[in-house]
């Protein structure tokens, strides 16, 4: 018995020392993204991180796109996002590695199309 409450009680601790660690993404950070013919785009992320849950929007040229799959792991996020292309549905992947003010990102298509994009966004002030 007193090596279950042990054990859970370190679990406990252990879970809570996680959280703690845990990246602050919560606010807006705000990026040039690459587009088509090397040309950039400004992208305004607002995120709020609730523990391992990431949510919010994508905003750009197509307007607030909201987030889907948002999880926070320690100093890295990641998250999908659903774009409309010439009248086609292509999902969009998020993986991002944040240090300080900066979250550095790589964004792929759903299936693996095309190359992937790196680009950095940096905390609104």
């Amino acid at each position: 018995m007193k090596r279950s409450v042990l054990f859970l009680s370190a679990c406990v601790v252990l879970m809570m020392a996680t959280l703690a660690l845990a990246a602050d993404v919560s606010g807006k950070w705000v990026a040039q993204v690459p587009g088509r013919g090397g040309q950039t785009r400004e992208t305004t992320f607002n995120f709020k991180a609730e523990g391992a849950k990431l949510t919010g929007t994508v905003s750009g040229m197509q307007g607030d796109k909201p987030i889907s799959d948002g999880k926070v792991a320690g100093d890295e996020i990641s998250f999908s996002v659903k774009v409309s292309f010439n009248g086609n549905d292509v999902t969009l992947l998020y993986k991002g590695k944040v240090s300080g003010d900066e979250i550095k990102f790589t964004r792929t298509r759903e299936g693996g199309q095309g190359q992937a994009q790196e680009f950095t966004a940096k905390k609104a002030k």
